[in-house]
């Protein structure tokens, strides 16, 4: 690895995110501009997930696989059937690109699934605060500036296809942050008694269709 040299007047870092597509299925993008050339050390973003929002592990796994997107889970065992109120959060951990035309620019994206939410009364919509990530700096052998850069507690090494353990740093001067909304469509309490009917109506109707032709063309002994 290379020496990254930060002077003692630390330059901002600045960092960005933006939820692309409409709907329960959206791509996280994030880009980061250092105050300083990158000179080969790994650049990271820490994303932490509500539990209105998760990561699917095994779309991961494929994209990793595609070699289309860098990321670990922690954990990485997440349940992608429950609900909002009965998951928890998740970190994710997103290895980011070097842009061609920038040195001190990366970017990476990863896609993101909204999980289903309680029906809400007056509205048909919830709300899910994704704050901003954490810019994390890994540089093998090198020697950062302590006026700017701090250990941050990441057990993870410095790559998504590396084993051996990496020592990250995070800026002493954080970045200034910007929180994303995602609006998650939900149902109506009011409407819960007529979807209740609606849903024993059609189960009936359906269940009797179902008898009626087993009666009529079925081969019973």
């Amino acid at each position: 690895c290379v020496t990254l040299d930060v002077q003692a007047a630390c330059r901002d870092t600045t960092v960005t995110q933006e939820l692309l597509k409409e709907g329960f299925h959206r791509d996280l993008l994030v880009k980061v501009e250092l105050g300083e050339d990158a000179g080969g050390c790994a650049v990271a973003a820490q994303v932490r997930l509500p539990p209105g929002i998760y990561v699917d592990p095994y779309e991961l796994a494929t994209l990793r696989q595609h070699n289309l997107t860098k990321a670990v889970l922690f954990p990485d065992v997440i349940d992608v059937e429950a609900p909002e109120y009965l998951a928890r959060d998740v970190l994710l951990l997103l290895f980011l690109e070097p842009e061609v035309r920038c040195s001190r620019c990366f970017r990476a994206a990863v896609p993101v699934h909204a999980r289903y939410h309680r029906p809400a009364e007056g509205t048909g919509e919830a709300l899910v605060l994704l704050e901003s990530p954490e810019v994390l700096l890994c540089c093998c052998h090198s020697h950062l500036s302590a006026e700017c850069w701090e250990p941050a507690e990441v057990d993870t090494p410095c790559s998504s296809d590396n084993t051996r353990p990496c020592q990250w740093h995070s800026p002493k001067h954080r970045p200034a942050y910007e929180e994303s909304m995602l609006r998650v469509p939900v149902g109506l309490r009011e409407h819960n008694s007529l979807v209740c009917a609606l849903t024993l109506l059609t189960t009936g109707l359906c269940s009797g269709l179902i008898l009626a032709a087993a009666c009529k063309y079925g081969h019973f002994s």
